[in-house]
């Protein structure tokens, strides 16, 4: 149970108190109304003794009596009807509600911390006025009166007539047999006489004359003066008089009532729904959703309880409010308070007591004088005092009629009345002992209602006995209960057992027993009374050692539910709320479900919308388990309620609606009008749509593409503001700074919604609730800020979805678009919508009823309300400073207030006969169609990608093929010329620079102008170019982005540029692999006599697979192009002028290279034709693609020397040297191979052309058209080392070296000698020596050198060198020198000439190197005898 404000032996105590009957003349009763007050009411607060009080026992010992309290009420002759007491109790209960400023006990049980209410005082109330109201019983003495006090007024003219009379008038109340009520003690009630003066109107002198008479008359310790009214009622409102009346006649007794209405008791069905006269149709949608509930709240209870109180022609609210606004006591002061108070003293220890201490030693001689006699006699004489009793019955008959009926003067009864008697006086030993007796006496008789009410007492008296001789018989109040609730029916003297055993039974903190006998007086004849004893068992539950917390929160529930039969909502509310603790959050949701639904209810039915809403939107967000059906009722009931709400306060904001979720962080925004799909031939940017997904990797490549661009139009540096564009914003995009928007162009937000329940929800007039502030950028003033509004439409325009169905537990996107009129800062703040659900939506046939609802196609319910729900999006956690990472912080989420910017211009790109499947290299032309469809003009336009290799606009040479797609349909791409067909293969030359083609500039390759006529498109302008496109050398599906950049002709502050995405997905297929490799040649000299000239060697394989269709790729053409080198002819000896690969076969060209005349920046290309045209490689598109490619292969290689550059740490002179030398062995030539590849499609026999490079840099070193994938190991052991810096050689290899110098030796190939005429043969040979390198170099021929092996020995013989063994010379860059050398033979043979050793070294440098150059070939002479 509860906490309670008094003990429990204060509570018994005040329970049974002696009882005095008042009865006033009227004069009399006239002069306590001046006061607002009855006689019985202006006592009342001093009738607790403030004193000691002294009285002797039967035994004559000394017996205290401490906190004596007496009751005065009026005289009622006729018995409370049980219709009024329930009424009284209902108000009492009903009145008492918890104190708005109460501290909640907190109370941690597990994990589980519950606030509770500490005390219940409507409990306590409702106990107090129970235990008051009880009627008077046969069977009982203590509320029987013991005492009357006659109350007269001084100023009657007879005062003392007055007496006489009201004393006639109680006899004949007490002894006549017209009145049965009230009870009486004794027949010799004590007469008390009350003289009642009235200071301030009546005459003092007579007053006391007519007091004088009365102590002659009745004697000094029967009578009384009480003098009141000392103060006239029209007092200053300065004076502060307490009023010690107000608390006690809140609690309005039954006996201060004059007259009760019997009150009708209906068995009706009592609707507790919520509706207040709301139409049928709602209550019959609402009123069944528990149909099998076993708490169900539309119960017809049949109890009664079911009263519909709210008839009643009174109640304490009523009382109270005109109680608490009328002064009492206005006519006393303080000094007549003590008057009062003196009077109860004089009373009690003059009147009262002497007349109980005589009283009780009567009936104890009556009770000695039986003990006395023998058990025979006695039973005669009880035979005889008992006069005619009810005839003997059998045991079971005796019980089921409460026993028997004792006369009231029956021996059993007299010790019954002493027993009383002590126990009001607090002699609890004698009074057990007493009760005591009596139990026996009548348990042997069978009177079971006497011997119930004889247990009852005897256990309450053993345990106020002072000092507890013996422990507390709970057994024989377990028996009382017993008896009153079985066998006498009686359920008013039960509940008043269990109150008083519980209470006893909490003291001694056994909760569990008293619980449990709380729980067992529940029943279905009263709601209220099991609504306070269940609640009282919760508490008990809550406060045992070990808190049973989840029994708390059931018979919690279970109070909740009888409170609501009762009547008592707010009770009713107050309990359910307070299990909810305990329910909330662990799972059991069916179990919150229905908590929820009755505090949702119950709030409802209080008027408290905002608790009905709260409760309500609980059931619809947490994951139901509910059924469809279920689901679909608390959702109706819901919009009902909110309905409701929102019409108390139509002017108000709009409240936030629980449904559907939202994601918000799913929730996604896109700037710009939708992509137009492509229209015929044409296929439009691809650009980036909403129904893209987000790929990090792809937005990052963007980045870099926009980053690239900008960075070339600032000059190589990125803007510190720069930001890139981001079209799309979501969870993974960079939202933390202020998204940029363009006026007049619609911001799309998709907004992610989810459907937790069963059942669809209808969204109607759905849109998005926006903040927005003009600002003009270009002004300094800003505009004020505008919330949504009908009158704002010409601020930001608002796109509705009229209707929008998301059907049971699906998650659906919407797309809400807002269309900006003026620049200035918008915030988008949520979505606003009407909230409904769908006619019909609940099936009984378990199909589920949402399958194959169509937008458009259904009929809402015509319930709906009108709400919103923010978008509130959780920026990224910050993890950047040490502060960051140890505590949890968020960053700003901006991707809802964008910027909203001046106007620009709007690109659209369209692409005509764009392939999507090339042959690697395959060269293809194809336009493209720039669009402005904004009413800006657009200019800087420009375009970049990581793959420029892949397309060109031609060149600044490039002559404009016709415009028109058609007409271009079967020329070839290439800018060709008929040449003569008999010509022999020797190179054509033409020479372009690379800064025509963009190459060589110093801007990056990757961007490229785009060659827009005036550099400018106006508004509403289009313009077509061509575009060439090369297959990439690699096989497979590549994906190259495109992003155009463009700009506003005005500057703007917020944007500076715009651009446009396009992703090309093109598949590629093999083609032809080439092979190249250049070596010099060994005839120094050429035609025309300079030194320099080499021989290419190319070899073309065929790779394509057949699946393709080609049918064979000829070679139409192979061209050079280098600043130094050309080729000069063809040496192949094919008489074939074409030349054809069928599938895997492959071809090898040779050609002569020389060194070019001009040294200027331009690039000489030469073009050998193997057809009958020459394409001229000069010209787009070869050129371009030319130029692009050798830009990448630049690229790449040097990226690859930067990774070097750092680890050059030798010393500067050494690396120049190398570097010298090096320079030797390279080659600056690149060959593009250019072919045509037969294809037959449809039976049609298309021609495909297309070109590859390969870029040659070292001498003898194999070059590939595209690089060659190194095979990796299946599995390799892992190894750790530590990466070393690889120094770069500080000697050059032999191979560079042998690169420095070229020899040659020249020599007869035989020569005849006649030995018999000479024995020595002298052969004249030439060695040519030239100069690889620019510098200036030192040789050293030694021509000591033998042939060490023996194996060179016996091959070629020995032969000796005449003239100087070591020459020495220096020979200028590129110079080449001849020297002239004499061999000397001994006889016939085979001879190898290539023994002289040369050794070089740079001018200035110390350290010798020998070129170790032999030819692999050796220089073999035969020598002949003749």
């Amino acid at each position: 149970m509860a906490q309670c404000v008094q003990s429990v032996q204060e509570f018994i105590q005040d329970s049974f108190v002696p009882l005095v009957a008042a009865l006033c003349s009227e004069e009399a009763e006239r002069l306590t109304r001046r006061n607002n007050l009855s006689f019985a009411e202006l006592v009342r607060p001093f009738c607790r003794l403030t004193s000691e009080v002294h009285m002797r026992d039967p035994n004559n010992q000394l017996h205290i009596i401490k906190n004596l309290k007496i009751a005065v009420n009026n005289i009622i002759t006729h018995p409370p009807q049980p219709g009024a007491i329930r009424k009284l109790l209902h108000d009492v209960v009903s009145v008492s509600q918890p104190a708005e400023g109460l501290v909640a006990n907190v109370i941690t049980a597990g994990d589980y911390d519950l606030n509770i209410s500490a005390t219940t005082p409507w409990f306590e109330s409702y106990r107090e006025c129970f235990l008051q109201s009880m009627p008077a019983s046969d069977h009982e003495f203590l509320n029987h009166y013991v005492a009357c006090m006659l109350v007269v007024s001084s100023s009657e003219p007879d005062p003392v007539e007055q007496f006489l009379k009201l004393s006639q008038e109680q006899h004949r109340i007490q002894h006549s047999s017209e009145y049965s009520y009230p009870k009486w003690f004794i027949p010799n009630t004590l007469k008390y006489y009350v003289l009642l003066h009235d200071v301030s109107t009546g005459e003092e002198q007579r007053a006391d004359s007519i007091y004088e008479e009365m102590k002659q008359r009745y004697g000094t310790q029967g009578c009384y003066l009480l003098k009141i009214n000392s103060r006239v009622s029209n007092r200053g409102a300065d004076e502060q008089i307490p009023d010690p009346w107000s608390q006690y006649l809140q609690k309005n007794t039954i006996q201060n009532q004059d007259s009760y209405e019997d009150y009708t008791v209906s068995n009706k069905n009592t609707d507790h729904l919520i509706s207040d006269g709301t139409d049928s149709e709602i209550k019959d949608g609402l009123s069944n959703n528990f149909k099998t509930h076993p708490l169900q709240l539309d119960h017809p209870s049949g109890s009664l309880d079911s009263t519909d109180y709210m008839k009643a022609s009174t109640s304490l609210q009523d009382s109270k409010k005109s109680n608490s606004g009328t002064p009492h006591g206005a006519c006393l002061t303080l000094t007549d308070h003590d008057r009062i108070r003196q009077f109860i003293q004089e009373f009690t220890f003059r009147g009262l007591l002497p007349h109980i201490e005589k009283t009780i030693r009567q009936l104890n001689d009556q009770l000695i004088s039986r003990k006395g006699l023998s058990r025979s006699l006695f039973s005669a004489t009880k035979k005889w005092f008992s006069g005619s009793k009810v005839p003997e019955k059998s045991i079971n008959e005796l019980k089921n009629t409460s026993g028997l009926l004792y006369p009231p003067e029956a021996p059993e009864l007299q010790i019954r009345k002493m027993a009383d008697l002590c126990f009001l006086v607090q002699h609890y030993e004698l009074a057990y002992s007493c009760y005591h007796t009596a139990k026996k006496d009548f348990l042997n008789d069978q009177a079971m209602l006497y011997a119930a009410g004889a247990l009852e007492m005897a256990a309450v008296s053993a345990f106020l006995q002072p000092g507890a001789p013996r422990p507390y018989p709970a057994h024989y109040m377990e028996t009382a209960i017993q008896t009153y609730r079985d066998i006498c029916k009686n359920m008013v003297l039960a509940e008043r057992c269990v109150l008083l055993s519980a209470e006893i039974l909490k003291s001694q903190s056994k909760y569990s027993e008293a619980a449990a006998l709380l729980i067992r007086l529940t029943s279905e004849d009263s709601d209220l009374r099991s609504a306070l004893l269940l609640e009282q068992a919760a508490h008990c539950f809550i406060n045992m050692k070990s808190p049973m917390v989840r029994k708390f929160a059931f018979h919690m529930i279970l109070a909740g539910h009888r409170f609501s039969k009762a009547g008592q909502k707010k009770h009713a509310l107050r309990c359910y709320c307070q299990a909810m603790q305990v329910y909330k959050g662990k799972g059991w949701s069916l179990a919150e479900d229905h908590i929820n639904f009755t505090i949702g209810r119950q709030s409802f039915t209080l008027r408290q919308m905002d608790n009905a809403v709260s409760a309500f939107r609980h059931i619809l967000i947490n994951d139901s388990k509910q059924p469809p059906a279920q689901q679909g009722a608390f959702l109706r009931e819901y919009l009902y309620v909110y309905k409701n709400a929102t019409q108390l306060s139509p002017d108000g904001p709009l409240p936030q609606l629980p449904l559907p979720y939202i994601n918000s962080s799913a929730t996604r925004v896109f700037f710009g009008h939708d992509r137009r799909p492509a229209e015929g031939e044409k296929q439009a940017a691809t650009h980036i749509s909403l129904d893209q997904e987000y790929d990090s990797e792809s937005s990052q490549q963007w980045k870099e593409l926009e980053e690239q661009v900008v960075s070339v139009i600032n000059k190589g540096t990125v803007p510190s503001n720069f930001q890139p564009t981001q079209f799309c914003l979501n969870r993974y995009s960079d939202n933390s700074k202020f998204p940029l928007a363009v006026v007049e162009e619609p911001i799309t937000v998709e907004v992610s919604f989810r459907n937790p329940l069963k059942v669809p929800l209808l969204l109607t007039d759905l849109s998005l609730l926006w903040k927005f502030q003009p600002k003009d950028f270009s002004a300094k003033h800003d505009g004020e800020t505008k919330e949504q509004g009908m009158c704002d439409e010409d601020m930001v325009g608002t796109e509705a979805i009229a209707e929008f169905l998301i059907n049971s537990e699906e998650t659906k996107v919407a797309r809400l678009k807002l269309f900006p009129h003026q620049t200035g800062e918008l915030h988008i703040l949520g979505v606003v919508y009407n909230l409904g659900s769908v006619q019909g939506a609940v099936s009984l046939d378990g199909i589920d009823p949402s399958i194959g609802l169509q937008p458009g196609k259904f009929v809402s319910n015509g319930l709906s309300v009108r709400g919103r729900q923010d978008l509130e999006i959780q920026g990224p956690r910050l993890n950047n400073t040490k502060e960051e990472k140890t505590s949890i912080k968020y960053g700003p989420d901006r991707r809802l207030d964008p910027i909203i910017t001046e106007e620009m211009p709007l690109l659209e790109v369209f692409f005509i006969n764009f392939p999507t499947g090339l042959l690697c290299g395959e060269i293809k032309k194809a336009y493209v169609e720039f669009v402005n469809v904004s009413k800006c003009p657009l200019t800087a336009l420009k375009v970049v990608s990581k793959h420029p290799e892949f397309f060109t606009f031609g060149g600044n040479t490039a002559v404009l093929t016709p415009l028109s797609p058609s007409a271009s349909e079967n020329c070839s791409a290439y800018k060709t010329v008929v040449t003569d067909p008999t010509s022999v293969r020797t190179a054509l030359l033409s020479s372009a620079s690379s800064a025509d083609f963009g190459v060589g500039t110093g801007g990056s390759p990757e961007v490229i102008q785009v060659p827009l006529p005036d550099a400018v498109l106006l508004p509403g302008a289009s313009v077509q170019l061509p575009m060439w496109l090369r297959g990439p050398d690699e096989e497979g599906v590549h994906e190259i982005n495109f992003l155009f950049y463009y700009e506003s002709i005005k500057k703007h502050s917020k944007m500076c540029h715009r651009v446009l995405r396009h992703t090309a997905v093109i598949c590629t297929s093999r083609s032809l692999h080439v092979r190249a490799t250049v070596c010099r040649s060994n005839a120094l000299g050429d035609e025309e006599g300079r030194g320099d000239n080499m021989l290419l060697f190319v070899d073309v394989e065929n790779i394509n697979t057949s699946e393709t269709g080609v049918k064979e790729f000829h070679i139409v053409q192979v061209s050079s192009n280098s600043k130094h080198w050309k080729l000069q002819k063809s040496v192949n000896i094919s008489g074939d002028k074409d030349t054809k690969l069928a599938s895997r076969e492959r071809a090898k060209l040779c050609f002569k290279a020389v060194r070019c005349k001009n040294s200027e920046e331009n690039y000489t290309f030469a073009d050998i034709v193997f057809g009958n045209e020459q394409i001229i490689s000069s010209t787009s598109p070869c050129a371009d693609f030319f130029f692009q490619s050798l830009s990448s292969e630049f690229k790449r290689t040097h990226v690859q020397s930067h990774t070097h550059a750092s680890q050059r740490v030798v010393k500067q002179s050494l690396d120049e040297t190398v570097r010298l030398i090096q320079r030797c062995s390279e080659v600056d030539l690149n060959i593009v191979v250019l072919w045509k590849a037969y294809v037959v499609e449809d039976s049609k026999q298309l021609i495909l052309e297309g070109q590859h490079h390969v870029a040659l840099n070292t001498v003898g070193k194999e070059a590939f058209s595209f690089p060659q994938k190194q095979e990796l190991p299946e599995t390799v052991l892992l190894k750790f080392f530590r990466p070393e810096n690889t120094p770069v050689p500080t000697r050059p290899t032999p191979e560079q070296l042998s690169n420095l110098i070229k020899t040659s030796l020249h020599y007869p190939e035989s020569f005849n000698h006649s030995f018999h005429q000479k024995s020595l043969c002298l052969v004249p040979v030439t060695l040519l020596l030239s100069n690889c390198s620019q510098a200036v170099v030192d040789v050293m021929i030694d021509l000591r050198h033998k042939p060490t092996s023996s194996e060179a020995l016996e091959i070629h013989g020995s032969f000796t060198w005449l003239g100087q063994t070591q020459y020495k010379l220096q020979l200028k860059g590129h110079e080449v020198y001849s020297l002239q050398l004499k061999a000397c033979f001994v006889h016939t043979g085979v001879y190898n000439l290539g023994t002289p050793r040369v050794f070089a070294k740079l001018v200035d440098q110390v350290t010798l190197f020998e070129t170790s150059q032999q030819n692999s070939m050796p220089a073999l002479i035969i020598i002949n005898n003749i």
